[in-house]
């Protein structure tokens, strides 16, 4: 009966597949936001983040185990130091903004993630990047201004956290692209997640609050839902084409909005909707742009 399942899975359209696999990922990324919020009540971002690098590390553990570590040697330390570093800070400004915004502002603000993989792009790659792509990039921005608003009596600091995570996310990915030539995926995740264990281990120590309960539980979920929001999007754009399987990643503000309302009971603005569509419109451009690129140059 498996054998069939697995063979009608694999007899479905790439583009299907890879949809289906994303929405799986936005939907556990959606839900790890809520925990993080409900935790963050009690547990600061250091304790979170050290539960989401400890637990991925216990679940991808056996296929870590399975390659050896003769598969999971690195000749370039330096780079994985440095993008590990990167990463984290950025975790951490991720998981502070959730936990001090709006779901549907956070998840907004950090759709701009490819606004600035676009600059970062340039400056460490010296890619080269069309006009229209430039133009899409500057709508976004003004996207995201508008949802920030700086200088706005509604203006709120931790906007500006998150917009710097997004930014510094940014780097961290391009970073990922650099080691692409020499290092598997699985290899640069084992050192992410071992080195961002690592990381927090000695804060979270210093800062530990002891989990009660079914706190324990949600804890252990912001692992478990981070893992498998990471393997849906791995296998996502595994199976499907990116201009097909990425703009159905933005169906998560829709989660967010519900979520934020029906937990939290938070209502965004317009500003929110506003800035977060000509965000999520630039970006779907830069995706296909991209996209369109990768066809020209094979």
């Amino acid at each position: 009966m498996m054998e069939r399942l697995k063979n009608r899975w694999i007899a479905l359209p790439g583009n299907f597949r890879g949809i289906l696999w994303i929405t799986m990922g936005t939907v556990a990324f959606a839900l790890n936001d809520v925990l993080i919020k409900l935790l963050g009540k009690k547990f600061g971002p250091m304790e979170l983040a050290f539960c989401r690098y400890s637990i991925g590390l216990l679940i991808l553990s056996p296929i870590f185990i399975r390659l050896g570590w003769s598969e999971l040697k690195t000749s370039r330390p330096a780079i994985h130091l440095t993008r590990l570093v990167i990463a984290c800070i950025a975790q951490l400004g991720v998981f502070y903004s959730v936990i001090h915004l709006y779901l549907a502002d956070a998840t907004a603000i950090a759709f701009s993630r490819p606004l600035f993989t676009t600059i970062v792009a340039v400056l460490l790659l010296s890619e080269l990047v069309t006009t229209r792509r430039w133009i899409a990039t500057g709508l976004g921005f003004i996207g995201v201004l508008i949802m920030v608003r700086p200088g706005h009596s509604g203006f709120d600091p931790v906007a500006l956290i998150a917009l710097i995570s997004a930014c510094t996310f940014a780097i961290a990915n391009v970073l990922i692209r650099m080691m692409a030539s020499t290092e598997p995926p699985n290899r640069i995740l084992f050192y992410y997640h071992a080195g961002g264990s690592l990381i927090f281990v000695i804060p979270t120590i210093i800062l530990w609050q002891t989990p009660i309960g079914s706190e324990w539980f949600l804890l252990a979920g912001i692992g478990i839902m981070t893992t498998i929001g990471m393997s849906g999007f791995i296998r996502a754009f595994s199976a499907g084409e990116a201009n097909a399987v990425g703009p159905m990643e933005f169906i998560r503000l829709i989660y967010a909005v519900i979520l934020g309302y029906s937990i939290f009971g938070e209502v965004p603005d317009y500003w929110t909707f506003t800035g977060a569509f000509i965000i999520i419109v630039s970006t779907i451009y830069i995706a296909r742009d991209e996209a369109r690129g990768r066809n020209r140059d094979r």
